[in-house]
């Protein structure tokens, strides 16, 4: 191939070319035989080797990876190319996109992804390939002789995909890590909410706030007997005016006291339970 020598290229020169610089000014070239602008595109036949032994095959490129190789055939009689690689194979996805320059039609770009094993069990690699062909090559006759070539040129742009899928996954199982607490320890325990103990019985009793058992359980009696009637005097009767007058003025007290919120009533109870159990 004619042309400029790599070595004498620009320091910080980058290779970006657009598909209808590829098509017209290297791989129409290449097809007739003519020199290209710069001579960084080498022919290899990219179906001998695995997409990571490219980059070391090629002559400029960082993150992608130019290339001129032949198709081959994959049946005698067939236009199908023949794309097996060594541990795998290049699968074609989504559509042909034409390329155009001005307002006529000059080539077909096609994407494929490589597959490591056998079809249809392969495995889904990273690796991408835009491969470039020349809209002429559809109408070039079948090659007789038992030749198995398909296409004498085509233009491969090989490249690695990044994967941000583990980054994301990442993201979203701790989108708020934990700050560290000491220098030694990055990473520490989930911090859940504790709410306070409610108070115990022996707690409230230290505290001296149910007060004594006698008095308690005469609060009790005092529930338990103003129950919409009046307390039996002493010798069994039926009280007096007096006692009566006594029973309704406690009755208001116990009234008003049954009112108020209180946590009395269940501590007693438990408390009952718990002395005659």
């Amino acid at each position: 191939m004619v042309g400029r020598n790599v070595r004498e290229l620009p320091p910080g020169f980058r290779f970006h070319p657009t598909d209808e610089e590829l098509i017209m000014c290297y791989l129409r070239n290449q097809a007739t035989s003519k020199p290209c602008p710069v001579s960084i595109i080498l022919e290899v036949d990219i179906y001998k080797f695995d997409p990571w032994e490219l980059p070391a095959k090629a002559e400029f490129g960082e993150n992608e990876w130019y290339f001129f190789t032949p198709r081959d055939r994959k049946y005698p009689n067939g236009v199908r190319p023949n794309r097996a690689a060594v541990s795998g194979y290049w699968k074609a996805t989504g559509t042909d996109k034409p390329i155009y320059s001005g307002s006529r039609n000059v080539g077909v770009k096609k994407a494929l992804v490589f597959y490591k094993g056998k079809p249809p069990k392969g495995v889904k690699t990273d690796w991408i390939m835009h491969e470039y062909r020349l809209n002429e090559s559809r109408s070039q006759p079948l090659k007789q002789n038992g030749s198995m070539r398909l296409d004498d040129w085509v233009l491969c742009r090989i490249y690695k995909k990044k994967n941000l899928g583990r980054t994301t996954a990442q993201t979203v199982e701790n989108p708020f890590p934990q700050a560290a607490t000491t220098a030694n320890d990055a990473t520490t325990e989930p911090q859940t909410l504790k709410f306070p103990r409610p108070p115990s019985l022996t707690h409230l009793w230290e505290l001296d706030y149910l007060g004594s058992i006698s008095q308690l359980f005469s609060y009790n009696s005092h529930n338990a007997t103003f129950n919409n009637q009046a307390p039996m005097s002493s010798n069994g009767d039926f009280p007096s005016t007096v006692e009566k007058h006594q029973f309704g003025t406690v009755q208001q007290q116990v009234n008003q006291q049954q009112q108020q919120p209180s946590f009395v009533n269940p501590v007693l109870y438990e408390l009952q339970g718990q002395i005659w159990s």
